[in-house]
């Protein structure tokens, strides 16, 4: 299922223009389109503008919440909150139950699916719910249940020096569980995937490798490995401001993984060629070559860091390589 295509090199950038101050309906026009572009996304993604390691904060930003109602509806899925035991806090979820659910008592196995961008909420990527329901309903692919993920505060990363910050362990240790023992899924790793975009991508290559005993299915997109890259080399240093334990970054845990690769994981990277994390991925595609792990990839050509864009494009090729792994249809 790989897509192949002579690989070109995918450059963002802005020119300045001189504009004389009779111009400045034109200025005006310009920031405009500027701002729309660098801060619109139905999957809540990083835009180019967050490829600074500091995250950006605006008066008009959301403060971080762990419960966040989904104000719009979507066929098969709703919203839900599990009580934390380590926090004693509600946290929110997003599920998708596929329409044979309601038809049955049979288990279904489950994709977690990690959203991009800071801070976390479980809204941020649902609207590809639609997608998945449309590949369902025709036939396409097996039915699945999709689990769309509150990263918490610093999407999907840990902070133990932060009040309800450990996102990583909120999802691991008690949003699977929670799942697993409220909707009949198929509660083990031979039937559960996870997939993000982004931030999100990030967050499933690390988590990935760090759990392989959970998830027999990864499919990582569009993630900064650039970022993680860095982090590794600087000992869990993002930013002045972002430091996170050494060694969980996406090139650390990869080592480990790959010095005892059991049990196997079945993985997937998918990116566009105009994502600005594009390179990134070639190069750590390679990392993962030098480690002799191996994987899958889905180059998608002319897309840019937009996991919408993709799915509009290869929802059935993603959904399928799960139900694969899932051992719903044939390899």
């Amino acid at each position: 299922m790989s897509i192949r295509h002579p690989r070109k090199r995918s450059v963002i950038f802005y020119r300045e223009h001189a504009v004389k101050s009779r111009s400045l309906p034109l200025l005006r026009m310009i920031v405009l389109v500027l701002v729309v572009s660098l801060t619109t996304g139905v999957d809540g993604q990083e835009s180019a503008g967050s490829r600074s390691t500091k995250p950006a904060a605006t008066k008009d930003a959301d403060p971080f919440r762990w419960v966040n109602p989904l104000k719009f509806e979507l066929d098969g899925v709703t919203h839900a909150t599990f009580r934390s035991p380590g926090m004693n806090v509600d946290v929110g979820y997003c599920i998708y139950l596929p329409t044979e659910y309601g038809r049955t008592t049979k288990r279904f196995p489950v994709v977690y699916y990690l959203h991009g961008g800071r801070p976390g909420s479980e809204t941020k990527s649902v609207r590809l719910a639609s997608r998945i329901h449309q590949q369902i309903e025709a036939g396409n692919v097996p039915p699945m249940i999709y689990v769309f993920v509150n990263g918490g505060p610093v999407s999907h990363y840990n902070m133990p020096n932060r009040t309800n910050a450990m996102g990583a362990d909120v999802f691991i240790r008690e949003l699977i569980p929670h799942i697993d023992q409220t909707y009949r899924t198929v509660g083990d790793r031979s039937g559960r995937g996870i997939e993000g975009f982004s931030q999100g991508g990030r967050g499933t290559t690390r988590i990935m490798f760090r759990h392989p005993e959970l998830f027999c299915s990864a499919a990582p997109g569009g993630a900064g490995h650039g970022t993680e890259k860095r982090i590794s080399e600087e000992h869990g240093r993002e930013s002045e401001s972002l430091v996170f334990a050494e060694g969980d970054n996406t090139y650390d845990t990869a080592r480990k993984y790959a010095a005892h690769p059991e049990p196997p994981l079945n993985i997937l990277i998918h990116v566009g060629t105009k994502d600005f994390n594009y390179e990134n991925n070639l190069e750590y595609m390679q990392f993962l070559d030098s480690l002799k792990i191996t994987y899958r990839k889905l180059i998608v050509p002319d897309v840019p860091h937009s996991a919408m864009e993709i799915y509009q494009r290869h929802a059935k090729d993603l959904m399928q390589f799960h139900a694969r792994n899932f051992g719903l249809i044939d390899q």
